[in-house]
Parts: structure tokens; C-alpha cells; sequence
């Protein structure tokens, strides 16, 4: 519920919005202005943690994608490839080209349809100045169906790729399970061709909406690479620095804090930023050249420092991922994929479980997900189960970042707007960072004495 008012006061302020609609789960944002003092500024995450490493512990590292990827049902492909490449590391396991070629598509697919769901049903209404998506069935019904038929194309593809549409099956450690089929890649690419128009009108209004004035340097983190738009690999790139993905510990320090079930990160004891922002202020330079014709079109320029943005950021990604999609589906409906490349088995043979040794080791994999950096961490022993596990979320790495920001905006919005004006303010920035609340819980590691 939020407390409102119409009247202008400079000095006190009391925003309770509990909970925050249009995200992923359940988030507070709490501020309290006393006599021109900011006392309170939190963004509470109020949901109870999920236990997913500790469920990991103990498991073969064989089914551990299959478990991850129900850590969220909007990246649940993210979830699965970062897990991959975790288990991949701890076992020194090597993919094809054509395995990597495979996984990038999935990720790109992943990637269309959050960024369009963001943009239409979570963000425009806020633009439009109505409460939800509802009223604009009404109002702009061809737009909506514009959307929901840009989200059908890329949930087609991620169950042309993955087996289903949600918590993918048929990638696992070393490739897949079973090629798609080239009828579905076909129909796919004919509609992601088809889509091309659908994305080209989308531009053109959100070149119409008006985003909110408001800047904020700040540290931006994501994967980086000499050879691509960096989403499935590379190394990581923060204040022009580069990092090595097994040396995130070091990079980024977690704490708790005693408001909220997710951690916060800072980098150098500050708050940083990861997403489409991030990315794009990073590699601009690696986007594709429709994608940056886009940002063009929309005026958005790298380094970029207003975090309302972010949502530009996206749909500028989308037309890249888009483009390099069907480059790449292209290129697989030319050549062909090879199956001895590719298809594996999900498990060791029955013959040789309880048999073989295996190298104790602890992997890392990072993959960009739609919110930012999704890092996994997995040590094993000699049997290849679980003895610890680490997963760090996107939405966790940004809610330190996202409460600077309103530390900043409340001072430069007191006495200029009211109550009822601030507080949507501040709705609209949680909500351009995308956040995943639900995938962003975590358990405080409590010892009694």
C-alpha cells in the first residue's frame, strides 16, 4: 500500500510502497525524509530465501542444471548455461564449436523475450500513465498484440532449441540430448525475419515516451570480449579493468543487511551497476550495426548514466540479439549441424557410475542474463557430487546500486514534486532495473551458541 499526498513539502517525506508491483516477486521501497533529512532509503526484497544451494549439496553435478534452471522462470535458459559452464570447468570438460554456436542462440532467445516483456507489459504503463498493461488492451490494442506476438516468437524458439519454452531439458553438460529439428529452426527463422518489422515499429514509439531526467555515474559491470557483444563468455570488465570469471570473489564483496532477505555487492566498498546498461556503456563498440543504428535513433549514447535508460539499453539488445540470431540460424540451416558434435548423453554410463574417480575441483560459470552478471560456483569431489555451491544474481548485485540512486533522486525531487509524483519517481527506477526479486533471496549463514 502507499501513502500519498498532494501537497509539496520540502522538508518530511514518507514512502511506504509495500509491495512494488510490475517485478518479479515481492520488494519494498521504503524512504523517510525528516525536517530535509534522509533517514531511511531501503529497497527491502521481503520474500523467504529458496535454499537452492544448499538443495544443491550432495547432488551429481550431472543434474545440476535441471535443478537450477527452477531458480527462476524468466532466465531459467541463463540459469542452465551458467550452471553448465560451472560443471564444465570443475570436470574440464571442453564443448564443440557447434555447442557453443547452440548456446549463444538460446541465450539470445532468452534475451528477446524478457527484454520485449519488460518493455511492454512492465514499463510502458508507467510511461503511458496508467496503472498496468489492462487499460492498454483498450487503448492500444494492435501495440499489445504487436507484443505478445514478438514474446511468441521468442518463446517458440527457446522450445525449438531447449525441448519447452520454460526450464530447458535438452542442454546439458558436453552439448545436448537431441539436435532441433530443422523444421522448427526453419519456422523460427521465418519468424524472426517477420519480427524484424514488428521490432523497427517498436522503436518508433518508445522514441515517443518520455523517460524521466535523471544521472548518475556509476561503476558498470558485465562480461566483455575482443571478438563479440559479450553475453555467453569473456572476461569481466568494471571501470575499464578487466577480471578473470574464476576471480569474482575477489572483484565484489556480498554483505547482509538486516532489512532485507538479498545481499547487497559493492566493488572498491562502492555500489556498481550490471543489465543491459552496463553492457552496452562496456561494449557498445561490439554491438551490431542495426542495434547501434537504434540507439542512434533514440539518442542514447555509451557511457549512458541514467539508470531509466536502461530499459532503451534493452530494446537496442533486442534488435542485436535478433540480428546475431538469425545469422547464426542461418548459418546452422546452410550447413547443417553434426550429431557426433553435439548430442551426448546427460549422464555417465550406468556401467560406470560408482566407478570412476574423478578430479576434486571447483568450476565457475558466468553468462549475461537479461538483469546482468549471473555467476555459478560449484566444488566436487571425487564421485562429482556437490560439496558447495555459490550463485550470485543479477537483481543482488543491483539493489545497493538502485538505493544510491534514490539516496540521489529524493533530494533533487523535495519540494519540486509531491508525495503521490515522488513515489511513482521512484516505482518507475526500481522497475527500469528489471529486478528479479525472487531469484534474488538468500539465507544469512546464522551460527548459534
Amino acid at each position: 500500500m502507499t501513502k500519498s499526498s498532494n501537497k509539496i513539502d520540502s522538508q518530511n517525506l514518507n514512502v511506504d510502497v509495500h509491495y512494488l508491483t510490475r517485478v518479479e516477486g515481492h520488494g519494498n521501497i521504503v524512504v523517510d525524509v525528516k525536517e530535509g533529512k534522509l533517514a531511511k532509503c531501503e529497497f527491502q526484497v521481503i520474500e523467504s530465501p529458496r535454499f537452492f544451494e544448499s538443495m544443491l549439496v550432495g547432488r551429481s553435478i550431472w543434474e545440476a542444471q535441471h535443478l537450477t534452471s527452477r531458480i527462476c522462470g524468466i532466465c531459467a535458459c541463463g540459469h542452465t548455461l551458467a550452471s553448465i559452464k560451472a560443471a564444465e570447468d570443475a570436470l574440464g570438460v571442453k564443448p564443440s564449436a557447434e555447442v557453443v554456436m547452440l548456446r549463444k542462440l538460446l541465450l539470445y532467445t532468452e534475451m528477446l523475450d524478457s527484454h520485449i516483456l519488460h518493455i511492454y507489459i512492465l514499463v510502458a504503463p508507467d510511461l503511458l500513465g496508467v496503472k498496468s498493461i489492462v487499460p492498454l488492451i483498450k487503448t492500444h490494442r494492435p501495440v499489445i498484440e504487436m507484443a505478445l506476438r514478438m514474446k511468441r516468437m521468442s518463446d517458440y524458439g527457446a522450445e525449438v532449441l531447449a525441448g519447452r519454452h520454460i526450464h530447458p531439458i535438452s542442454y546439458v553438460i558436453g552439448g545436448l540430448t537431441q539436435l532441433p529439428s530443422r523444421e522448427g529452426l526453419e519456422k523460427l527463422h521465418t519468424l524472426m525475419l517477420e519480427s524484424r518489422k514488428d521490432g523497427e515499429a517498436t522503436v518508433k514509439i518508445i522514441k515517443t515516451l518520455k523517460f524521466p531526467q535523471f544521472q548518475r555515474p556509476t561503476q558498470y559491470m558485465s562480461l566483455t570480449s575482443d571478438d563479440e557483444y559479450a553475453m555467453y563468455d569473456g572476461d569481466l570488465m568494471v571501470n575499464g579493468e578487466k577480471s578473470k570469471v574464476r576471480d569474482y570473489r575477489k572483484l565484489f564483496m556480498e554483505s547482509v543487511v538486516d532489512y532485507s532477505k538479498a545481499k547487497i555487492s559493492k566493488i572498491n566498498g562502492k555500489s556498481y551497476a550490471v543489465g543491459s546498461l552496463s553492457r552496452f556503456n562496456n561494449n557498445f563498440n561490439k554491438l551490431h550495426k542495426k542495434a547501434k543504428a537504434v540507439a542512434a535513433e533514440l539518442g542514447l549514447k555509451a557511457p549512458c548514466y541514467n539508470p531509466y535508460l536502461n530499459t532503451a539499453a534493452q530494446l537496442v539488445e533486442w534488435v542485436h540479439c535478433l540480428e546475431e540470431s538469425i545469422t547464426i540460424l542461418e548459418k546452422i540451416l546452410k550447413d547443417g549441424l553434426k550429431e557426433e558434435g553435439v548430442v551426448v548423453a546427460s549422464w555417465p554410463k550406468r556401467s560406470e557410475v560408482g566407478k570412476i574417480k574423478y578430479k576434486p575441483n571447483t568450476g565457475t560459470g558466468c553468462v549475461e542474463v537479461p538483469r546482468g552478471s549471473l555467476f555459478h560456483e560449484y566444488t566436487i569431489d571425487d564421485s562429482a557430487h556437490i560439496t558447495a555451491a555459490n550463485c550470485v544474481i543479477p537483481t543482488n548485485q543491483n539493489i545497493g546500486n538502485l538505493e544510491d540512486d534514490m539516496r540521489k533522486l529524493v533530494p533533487e525531487l523535495l519540494g519540486k514534486k509531491t508525495q503521490e509524483e515522488i513515489t511513482l519517481d521512484l516505482e518507475m527506477l526500481a522497475r527500469s532495473y528489471d529486478p528479479c526479486i525472487s531469484c534474488a533471496t538468500h539465507l544469512l549463514d546464522v551460527s548459534f551458541v
